[in-house]
């Protein structure tokens, strides 16, 4: 019997079936150990030794794992095919030494790129060793991220409160977006106009055309710069008379694109599926492991973190083949196609993300999956099979036409392209990220019969005026691949890094862009202030090239440690007698276009408008930073760091603005903008009663009214008719609510704090007791999901709780991550959810307890009980005396 050991129970499930009752394959559920989150465990005195440790989920597989190869004649490695799972297959190794079980016996390497029963059979039958060199990239990486980690969070906890933390490549991916965001603060837009002729040929057809050329020179896109220019050049065209000069049909080929590799297809899915980064990455998953299709589990994908773009040899054949089945033989071009990558540093180590069976189209599996696993396995399908494909063949139009007008001439031209055969994309057509797209992209169509030297009617001049924009915001896709174009990160990063960004709220995406908020801008800024060269690009894409040519045995992995960390720790020495007013100086001057923005009257921005004389400048408090008057205390004038806060005050709104008495008491209700965002005051002085403006009210938008309703919450709705107490209803911490005798339930929305009737709330309150104390139903909410056993015994599941969705083992709850789809959460991730929780100390149901517990248990009971039986004894004699007496 051999043991095989490969990441996920799913994967251990398929291969087992493959290998027969000769292997037990067991999981290692992902990592096994990791360096624990505190000092000291990568020590640069010590030569950067590490110190590793196993979590309580991972000792009991590791044991499962030693038992089980104590007793086998081999051992196979089988982790995934890249850095990360060759280390995991040499954690492995190294505790399996430790606990002596290895003993002579055999240990092999093998690793497959798709979970088929010929990929796992052919990798078994070509083991090797474990990649030494790739073991070192990963050590260094490792190191690395934990170094800049847990000595850089620091820093900016001390010089920057309010910062949650800084990373190697995290940093410089939220510099990415940051970077964008200052230029679109900067940008200054112009005017330009476009002049088009509608034109219409001696048989009818109308078409048209553009204006390209004018007293005698060419003219650029945004040549034209003001309306005077534009209306001269129409009068010129609106007098014209046209005649065509030329018309050339020029036939064009264009080439497929090759098949996926991890950047491009989260990009493609992005575009084209609306998935997020993790998203795609934890459906890929689904379909590399395995799916049962008629009772047999196979894994429909090859391996999905890859920066191939090759494919192997039968893949292209098994294409080739479906082009023809599918498409027929015109559709197969003559020779196979062959690609290779043109990103920064990419490695090539694997084949791209293709289908493992190219006959398996979209619509054979399309009952096995379900919907988010049938969309991206066609679009992998789609792009694979498109890159076998014949050319598409286009017929590309192009009319010169003359203007001529008493002499004076100008140029027109028309562009039109057909299809004359499609090839590719008949099964693939690519989708172009948002913010790719150039002015003049759009595909052109047909246009009718135009001859040489034949004259044109005119039948309308245009003349459009248009402002240029700003550059787009950054989607995560086409972050992704700016990413990729610097060299930054690797297939295998992308997602966590951008996950990482929006768990600390560096980052925002709204309408599937990316912005970065304001504590992410302030790290940004310290960063580039302080650190410069830790979130350079250039810097961080050459560490990377040195991880890679260590995966390559070309550079020592401890030398490049030894020489990041000579220049990173005297950096991180000389900001500890950094003062923080030299932090502040350098935040202002950095950050002034978000915190001190141009006002409308175009007085100072950096002068305070409350007191007239104080300076503006970022403070540095408890929850972050703000923006306060340096004539603190007599005045006290604050506003929060955003973008809107400083619109705000751009738009004079930071001066209180009078929204009149409140009747019952005659003090003034005023609108103000503070640290914390908008709110409503009344009255004056330290002792004025305040409330923030609920999520969703605009500032401009809130009127005597609704400011004398916010600002006496809570409101009495009535008198319960059972209890005869009243219930209010008011906005808390975990929004609008009701109140009765204690009891809060929770209202849908604020409008109702204001809105709500006697009847609804005893209804509301009535269906919170209902429920109990959980809030959503007595005992445990039902199962939205499950995800498998855990391997110590009870059912894994998702499940919906008071404060958001949650994955539930036993007795151990764990909310999910900000953002995580409950739906589309794996086995593996929840474990790692519970085991970070603690899951050790819960039981699977119905789970008899040790002999030994119990034997203990009773013993304590018996022991417990003597001394009161004792007492009782004498007690009782006591009384019998007593009466005895009497």
């Amino acid at each position: 019997m051999n043991v095989v050991v490969v990441e996920s129970p799913a994967k251990a499930k398929t291969i087992n079936k493959y290998l027969g009752s000769g292997y037990r394959v067991l999981a290692s559920f992902g990592h096994v150990r990791d360096l624990p989150a505190k000092d000291g465990s990568v020590l640069p005195d010590q030569d950067f030794e590490m110190s590793w440790e196993v979590d309580s989920a991972s000792q009991k597989r590791m044991k499962d794992i030693a038992d089980a190869v104590k007793d086998s004649d081999g051992l196979f490695l089988a982790t995934d095919p890249d850095r990360e799972g060759e280390a995991i297959s040499w954690h492995v190794l190294d505790l399996l030494k430790k606990k002596r079980v290895l003993g002579d016996k055999p240990v092999k390497r093998v690793v497959f790129n798709a979970i088929t029963k010929k990929a796992v059979l052919d990798a078994m039958a070509s083991p090797r060793d474990i990649d030494a060199p790739l073991v070192d990239a990963y050590l260094a990486r490792r190191a690395l991220d934990y170094l800049v980690g847990f000595n850089l969070s620091p820093v900016l906890w001390r010089k920057l409160p309010g910062a949650r933390s800084a990373g190697r490549v995290q940093s410089v991916a939220l510099r990415l977006v940051c970077d964008r965001e200052t230029e679109i603060e900067r940008f200054v837009s112009e005017e330009y106009w476009n002049l088009s002729a509608l034109l219409r040929t001696p048989r009818g057809d109308e078409f048209e055309a553009r204006l390209v050329s004018a007293d005698g020179k060419r003219l650029q896109n945004r040549s034209i710069k003001t309306g005077d220019d534009a209306n001269r050049l129409k009068a010129l065209l609106d007098g014209a008379s046209y005649l065509v000069e030329s018309v050339e049909a020029k036939p064009v080929k264009r080439n497929p694109g090759p098949p996926f590799t991890t950047s491009t297809l989260q990009q493609a899915a992005s575009s084209n599926l609306g998935f997020n980064a993790s998203r795609t990455m934890q459906v890929a998953q689904k379909l590399y492991e395995g799916v049962d299709i008629g009772g047999e589990t196979v894994g429909l994908i090859t391996y999905m973190r890859t920066d191939g773009v090759q494919m192997a040899p039968e893949a292209i054949d098994g294409a080739r083949r479906a082009v023809q089945d599918q498409f027929g033989e015109r559709y197969v071009p003559e020779k196979p196609r062959f690609y290779s990558t043109k990103a920064k540093n990419a490695q090539e180590a694997h084949e791209a993300i293709r289908p493992t069976d190219f006959s398996r189209s979209p619509e054979k599996v399309r009952r096995y999956l379900d919907a988010d696993q049938a969309r991206l396995y066609e679009l992998i399908w789609k792009r694979g099979i498109a890159s076998q494909m014949a050319s598409a063949e286009i017929e590309r139009t192009t009319v010169e036409i003359t203007a001529d007008n008493g002499g004076q001439k100008a140029g027109l031209r028309a562009v039109g392209s057909v299809i004359r055969f499609d090839g590719f994309l008949g099964a693939y057509m690519d989708q172009r990220e948002e913010g790719d797209k150039g002015e003049d992209d759009d595909e052109d169509g047909r246009l009718p019969e135009i001859n040489a030297r034949e004259k044109l009617n005119k039948n309308k001049v245009n003349a459009s005026q248009h402002f240029t924009e700003p550059p787009p915001r950054y989607s995560e896709a086409s972050l992704i691949k700016k990413m990729e174009e610097l060299g930054i990160g690797r297939p295998s990063t992308y997602a966590a890094t951008l996950k990482t960004l929006s768990d600390r709220e560096y980052v925002t995406a709204e309408k599937r862009k990316l912005i970065p908020q304001a504590k992410g801008r302030l790290v940004t800024a310290f960063l580039e202030n302080f650190f410069t060269k830790y979130v350079e690009y250039d810097f961080t894409a050459d560490l990377e090239e040195k991880l890679d040519r260590i995966s390559a045995g070309e550079l020592d992995w401890k030398q490049v440690l030894r020489e990041f960390w000579r220049d990173f720790f005297a950096q991180i020495e000389d900001t500890k007698e950094l003062r923080v007013t030299n932090v502040l100086d350098a935040l202002n001057e950095a950050l002034a276009p978000l915190v001190f923005p141009k006002r409308e009257d175009g007085s100072d921005p950096r002068i305070c408008q409350v007191c007239g004389t104080g300076q503006l400048s970022l403070k540095l408090g408890k929850y972050g930073a703000f923006v306060g008057c340096s004539n603190y205390p007599e005045c006290n004038y604050t506003r929060q760091l955003s973008s809107e806060g400083a619109e705000a005050e751009a738009n004079g709104l930071n001066e209180p603005k009078a929204l009149g008495a409140d009747p019952m008491t005659g003090e003034e209700l005023t609108l103000r903008s503070g640290r914390f965002g908008p709110y409503i005051q009344r009255g004056e002085g330290k002792d004025a009663k305040r409330a923030s403006l609920p999520k969703g009210w605009k500032p401009e938008e809130i009127d005597h009214e609704k400011a004398l309703a916010l600002i006496n919450l809570p409101r009495d709705i009535g008198k319960h008719p059972e209890s005869g107490k009243m219930i209010s209803a008011g906005i808390g911490r975990y929004g609008p609510f009701l109140l009765h005798e204690g009891t809060y339930a929770n209202l849908e929305t604020v409008e109702d704090v204001f809105t709500i009737g006697l009847n609804r709330a005893v209804t509301v309150l009535a269906e919170k007791q209902a429920k109990g104390p959980g809030g959503r139903g007595r005992g445990t909410p039902a199962a939205l999901k499950t995800l498998g056993d855990h391997p110590d015994g009870g059912a894994v599941t998702v499940r919906d709780g008071r404060y958001g969705p949650y994955v539930n083992w036993g007795k151990v709850n764990a909310t999910l991550p900000k953002g995580n789809d409950p739906q589309s959460v794996t086995l593996e991730e929840a474990m790692a959810l519970i085991t970070e929780k603690g899951g050790k100390a819960a039981p699977a149901k119905n789970k008899p307890a040790k002999a030994a517990s119990g034997e203990k248990a009773a013993s304590k009971t018996k022991s417990a009980a003597k001394p009161k039986a004792k007492a009782a004894a004498k007690a009782k004699a006591a009384t019998k005396a007593k009466k005895t007496a009497t």
